[in-house]
C-alpha cells in the first residue's frame, strides 16, 4: 500500500510541477518601469527564462514515461527529474531574487531597439516581481520532491500486468486463443 501511494504521489508531484511550469511560462513574471518615460513593460516567464517552457514540458514527459517503464529506467528518469527540477530551481531563483538585466533585456530590446547591457541598464528604472515566479519556484520544489520520492521507491513499484511482459510466462493446462497469439508474436509455435 505504501509503495502504491509513493508511486501515485511521485507521479502526481512531477505532473503538477510540469503543468504549473507550462502555465507560468505564459504569465507575467516581471514588470519593468522605464527611466525614459516609456510604457511599463510586462515580461512573461518564457521571455525572462527561455528554458522554462521546454523544461516544463520535459517534466510532463518524464512523469508520463515514469508511469510506463521498468525499474531501471524508472530510476534513470527519476534522476533526470531531480536534475531538471534543481536546474529550474536555480534559474528561477536567480530571476526572482537577483532580477538580472538579461531576464528583461530581450523584451526591452524588442520594444526600444536598443541592445547591450550599458544601453539597457540606463532604460530600467525598476523591476517588480509578480507572484508567478514564486509559483514556478514552488512547482520546482514539487518536481524535486516527486523525483526524489520516485528515485528512492521506484524499485518497489509494481510492474505492469501480463500484457506488458516481454518474457514468456510458463503456463499449465490448455492454451487459450490469446496465449496462442502471444506465442506466435514471440516467434514460437504454440502447437508444439
Amino acid at each position: 500500500m505504501l509503495t502504491r501511494r509513493a508511486k501515485s504521489t511521485s507521479l502526481l508531484l512531477i505532473l503538477v510541477a510540469g503543468a504549473l511550469g507550462v502555465l507560468s511560462s505564459t504569465q507575467t513574471w516581471l514588470i519593468v518601469a522605464r527611466a525614459d518615460g516609456g510604457e511599463v513593460l510586462d515580461v512573461a516567464g518564457n521571455a525572462a527564462l527561455p528554458v522554462l517552457a521546454p523544461l516544463s514540458l520535459t517534466a510532463l514527459a518524464l512523469g508520463a514515461a515514469l508511469a510506463l517503464v521498468g525499474p531501471v529506467m524508472r530510476r534513470i528518469i527519476a534522476g533526470i527529474a531531480v536534475v531538471v527540477g534543481g536546474l529550474l530551481l536555480v534559474l528561477t531563483a536567480r530571476v526572482l531574487l537577483l532580477q538580472p538585466l538579461d531576464a528583461v533585456g530581450p523584451a526591452l530590446t524588442k520594444v526600444t531597439g536598443l541592445a547591450g547591457d550599458a544601453a539597457l541598464k540606463g532604460l530600467v528604472d525598476g523591476i517588480t516581481v509578480t507572484a508567478w515566479p514564486w509559483v514556478a519556484l514552488a512547482s520546482w520544489l514539487l518536481l524535486l520532491a516527486g523525483g526524489a520520492l520516485a528515485l528512492f521507491t521506484a524499485g518497489r513499484w509494481r510492474s505492469g500486468g501480463r500484457r506488458y511482459r516481454t518474457t514468456p510466462v510458463p503456463h499449465e493446462g490448455p492454451v487459450d486463443a490469446v496465449e496462442s497469439w502471444d506465442e506466435l508474436s514471440r516467434g514460437t509455435d504454440p502447437t508444439r
